[in-house]
């Protein structure tokens, strides 16, 4: 929308460099290379395919999922095959999804529905996987999936549900979320059926408060968590999301009343946008990052500019950016800000959202920052010889070092520091952002939008 780039963005300081110049370009694709050379280097080779253990220093503890296992490295894989062209890359996304299609379960008892920890998470990976092959292997095996998450949908009120929990990461919204994408890029419309189905069970489980609506993750967990990961943002994300493919209004207002509630308990000093990370005691607790900070909640915000062409909530994207901004990071860590460089609750995610923000706006201190940020990723990279420590040293496509990222990724665990595979704890989603920053130098967009993402 032509208007996203008329939107005033309040109070936001300048970032410095505005334009990424070939040396630079150069480094941020050199820079993913090498976590991929590192997370090749860690790979299994199984009878269906390949699978890359999230913590190399155990191999034998294996996952799938999207968060932390190979799903992620796939999409990654695939994001460096179209930004380099090299074939070795999109063989090996080819081969973990193999994997992933030979373990597609019979049923949702150990997986479970979710986006990021289960079946949906696999369903979109197949998805981008036959978008890039144009196998139809891959494309049969998103609708055996689409038709697992139908055969184990349960009625509940006026809709269905997989489980209890509402949210992005396992829940009904992060389902839905993959479901209606498949809906629209399979053509399948019980896929649509089902999401809708997921969000009118959703509209009955919200929380009705005095600015608005607000959803617990599970009825049965006592924290309420509203940012994006596991609470409002991201259910009411969903229910927007749903709005623009079905057009019902009910979705519409229910995403508005959420977003409402958010703006109602907001910190927003120096014309911010900051919301604790729970309650009811964390509310001195504000964390930065895609899961319970600004740099995720403000995809709700986004989404209903979208939605609805209003720019008072472009105003409020520019508020959460003005929060980042002005925090000091990431050359301060903060308390919701540890040592993390990843997707989830680190650097990549705040990088993410900058490189995002770029592409909507074509603000050049947003590419700043996100240039900022990413050179602090880069410091933050242990350098190694996959050659010398690989278990496949035939798989390297050079001799040049890999990169890794040792960190924290539990902030009450910080002594506990590993290097980590997948996407959002590891290399694999390190090396996506950085992929996304040199394809701004080449005019290039990404390959891989995740379905929680309203930046298309």
């Amino acid at each position: 929308m032509r208007v996203l780039r008329r939107a005033i963005l309040i109070g936001f300081a300048m970032c410095g460099v505005t334009r990424i110049n070939a040396q630079e370009e150069r480094r941020y694709l050199d820079a993913a290379r090498g976590a991929a050379k590192w997370i090749r280097s860690t790979q299994r080779i199984t009878v269906a395919g390949t699978i890359w253990p999230a913590d190399p220093l155990k191999p034998t503890e294996r996952t799938t999922s999207l968060y932390s296992g190979s799903a992620g490295v796939v999409l990654f894989l695939l994001e460096l095959h179209a930004a380099s062209g090299e074939a070795v890359y999109l063989a090996d996304a080819r081969a973990g999804a193999d994997e992933l299609l030979a373990r597609i379960p019979k049923d949702l008892s150990h997986d479970g529905a979710g986006l990021y920890t289960g079946v949906a998470g696999t369903g979109f990976v197949l998805l981008e996987t036959y978008r890039a092959t144009q196998d139809g292997k891959y494309r049969a095996g998103v609708e055996q999936i689409v038709r697992l998450l139908e055969e184990h949908a349960r009625p509940a009120g006026g809709g269905i549900e997989w489980g209890p929990v509402t949210d992005i990461i396992s829940g009904s919204a992060g389902t839905g979320l993959f479901l209606l994408r498949a809906a629209k890029e399979q053509d399948l419309p019980r896929a649509r059926t089902l999401a809708t189905a997921a969000g009118k069970r959703l509209l009955q489980l919200s929380e009705d408060k005095d600015a608005g609506k607000d959803w617990a993750m599970s009825p049965t967990y006592a924290r309420r968590m509203p940012n994006f990961s596991h609470g409002t943002a991201g259910v009411a994300f969903f229910l927007a999301t749903l709005y623009r493919e079905t057009r019902e209004r009910e979705f519409l207002d229910a995403a508005i009343a959420g977003a409402r509630y958010l703006q109602s308990i907001a910190d927003t000093s120096y014309s911010g946008c900051t919301i604790y990370h729970h309650e009811p005691d964390g509310r001195d607790l504000f964390y930065l990052g895609w899961c319970h900070g600004p740099a995720g909640t403000a995809r709700l915000f986004y989404q209903l500019t979208q939605a609805t062409g209003d720019p008072e909530w472009m105003r409020w994207v520019g508020r959460s950016a003005q929060s980042l901004v002005s925090s000091g990071i990431p050359e301060k860590r903060t308390p919701g800000f540890w040592n993390n460089a990843g997707q989830c609750c680190g650097n990549a995610g705040v990088a993410q959202f900058f490189v995002d923000l770029h592409r909507a706006t074509g603000r050049r201190e947003y590419l700043g920052f996100a240039k900022r940020v990413a050179a602090d990723i880069l410091k933050r990279a242990t350098e190694i010889d996959p050659i010398a420590s690989s278990a496949n040293p035939g798989k390297q496509s050079n001799g040049a070092r890999g990169l890794k990222w040792i960190q924290a990724e539990h902030r009450v665990r910080p002594e506990l520091l590993i290097a980590q595979t997948g996407y959002m704890q590891g290399a694999a989603g390190i090396g996506m952002v950085l992929l996304h920053l040199d394809g701004l130098g080449q005019d290039r967009p990404p390959a891989i939008v995740f379905p929680d993402s309203p930046f298309r």
